[in-house]
């Protein structure tokens, strides 16, 4: 079942297909952004499920790329008939403003994984992202960055720029704990630029509330070389501890139960709780 341009598509239709034409940007350049969200309690405008800073980021690179704005009560509408069916919804917007919204469910054995944390595979530069602070449906390095990862017992990679630092994964944000604190990568110059993940945002929002500050900087090796525990994140799996880094021939070890993640992932579920109980209150105050 899949929502596209202002209908809704299911295996059982003739039309369920996506009708792309052959000259279509989205087909030949990957002329199209999208954002992944997690559907909270069934219902994408749940606080936890961020709904509004999602269409946000859209439209932030929409009007960068001056490309056309979706019809966005189409994209809510589409929303609507996939929220009963799917944990997770990726929608995608066409140069032309067309929507296209897809389900899936949440990555097999999710809960296990938080807790023994993943492999990742260390990536050369060859892999990084164009236009690294968008999400464009051009993501080709990310894709062949995670299959290669695969081919090495890996579950994840890690994207570096030329001079090595690290940047993000392929699928998110990282995180990393040293000298009793967080610190996660930034940089003003062009090769060190990442996406500005929600969750990033939203986990930093976090801490800062609590009186703990994020390091902000390059992750050249003499930084990501000191710390303690590594993970990564973003709004489907939240926060995701790595316990083995393949880097060449060199594997890099952390404990995926390093009291500061388990902090952290406390902080996180706390805040959820917390984000539930107000969503509830403030619909029966809407209804009353």
């Amino acid at each position: 079942m899949q929502w596209y341009n202002g209908s809704l598509l299911t295996g059982g239709d003739e039309q369920s297909d996506v009708v792309v034409p052959f000259d279509s940007l989205g087909l030949r350049f990957g002329a199209s952004v999208f954002t992944t969200l997690r559907v909270y309690d069934q219902d994408v405008s749940s606080l936890r499920s961020q709904y509004a800073a999602h269409c946000d980021r859209l439209t932030q690179s929409l009007r960068a790329f001056g490309w056309s704005l979706p019809d966005w009560s189409a994209v809510a509408q589409g929303c609507a008939q996939l929220q009963q069916s799917y944990t997770v919804l990726r929608i995608t917007i066409f140069a032309n403003g067309r929507e296209w919204i897809t389900g899936r469910s949440l990555p097999a054995k999710l809960a296990e994984q938080q807790k023994t944390g993943l492999c990742c595979w260390l990536a050369p530069s060859i892999y990084s992202r164009s236009l690294p602070t968008h999400k464009t449906g051009n993501y080709l390095a990310c894709h062949l960055a995670r299959q290669q990862a695969e081919s090495c017992g890996a579950k994840e990679a890690i994207l570096t720029n030329v001079q090595g630092d690290w940047l993000e994964t392929a699928t998110g944000n990282l995180w990393g704990w040293a000298a009793g604190q967080w610190w996660s990568p930034v940089g003003n110059h062009p090769s060190n630029r990442c996406l500005p993940g929600l969750m990033r945002a939203k986990i930093a929002k976090l801490l800062d509330q609590n009186g703990q500050l994020v390091n902000e900087q390059s992750w050249s090796r003499e930084v990501w070389d000191q710390f303690e525990a590594i993970a990564y994140s973003n709004c489907v799996i939240e926060l995701m501890p790595v316990h083995t880094i393949i880097s060449g021939q060199t594997t890099l070890r952390y404990n995926p139960q390093h009291p500061s993640l388990v902090a952290l992932r406390t902080l996180i579920d706390k805040n959820g709780q917390i984000k539930a109980e107000s969503y509830e209150t403030g619909d029966k105050q809407g209804k009353s």
